[in-house]
């Protein structure tokens, strides 16, 4: 046999099988389009990233930025939302394309995920109550009990801070943020465990109730939405980068960011190495 018979071969067995050569990378992206539909993934618990409005509205960062996504791409968004111990899991399960989340890069998840470009900071920092003049820096949490979001690098980052203080940290999980800061408020946990941009955004909203303890500590990571490592799903995350590198040029991502936290972040154009 020569090669170009053996080519003829392959050629006619991938045509016979329904397997296309050069179209089954772009297998995702493909339907995606195809559909006009992407679903993503979330839970609505997490703002100002993600969360339900006093009008029960579905708004936050996440869902302007894979709005401007959608645009770029030429497909609607479809929201699917479950709580976050539920969302990675219902990504490798294939229950939507990708995770909105965002999730904080991290080394453990890298190994797993394929993550987008940075869309903002994630170092962690504390929230207490306005009232409370018994923390006044993170050290202060030494010996008492702080809340944080299970699975979170946020809750992993303070138990080894924790570790460095005398009477180390006690920590209880919350499978949503909002409930830990219903604890707090209630005096049940002495702070909780969050995002810089998340706690920042908590105390400007409710002022006379919350306080954010500073500086934050850690490791300095970034968020980032979340797909698979699956070669299917290569092309549908390079799109994805290039409408968020895109929305960064034109000062779209800019004005997000100054709507939702307050303030701007200089994030990198490619995922950097985490370390946290």
């Amino acid at each position: 046999m020569n090669k170009r018979f053996l080519m003829k071969a392959a050629l006619g067995l991938s045509l016979a099988l329904g397997l296309p050569l050069a179209a089954h990378a772009e297998e995702t992206l493909a339907k995606v389009k195809a559909a006009g539909v992407m679903k993503v993934g979330t839970e609505t618990a997490f703002a100002p990233f993600d969360f339900i409005d006093e009008t029960g509205a579905h708004v936050g960062l996440n869902v302007d930025m894979f709005e401007e996504i959608g645009k770029e791409l030429g497909v609607k968004i479809e929201w699917v939302t479950l709580p976050w111990d539920g969302v990675l899991p219902g990504l490798e399960a294939g229950q939507f394309d990708m995770v909105a989340g965002p999730a904080t890069i991290t080394k453990a998840r890298v190994e797993r995920y394929r993550f987008t470009v940075p869309i903002a900071e994630a170092t962690v920092a504390l929230l207490k109550q306005a009232s409370d003049d018994s923390i006044q820096k993170p050290e202060d949490i030494a010996g008492k009990l702080v809340g944080a979001g299970k699975a979170t690098a946020q809750l992993a980052q303070v138990q080894e801070y924790g570790k460095t203080l005398e009477g180390g940290v006690e920590t209880r999980e919350y499978v949503g943020f909002n409930e830990a800061y219903a604890d707090l408020a209630a005096g049940r946990i002495v702070a909780v465990a969050n995002s810089l941009p998340n706690i920042a955004y908590v105390a400007q909203q409710q002022p006379d109730t919350f306080a954010v303890v500073k500086p934050a500590f850690g490791q300095p990571s970034y968020f980032g939405f979340i797909g698979t490592k699956k070669p299917d799903d290569a092309s549908l995350m390079d799109a994805v980068d290039a409408a968020i590198l895109k929305m960064k040029k034109d000062g779209r991502m800019e004005k997000m960011q100054e709507k939702w936290f307050g303030t701007t972040f200089d994030t990198p154009d490619t995922v950097p190495e985490p370390k946290v």
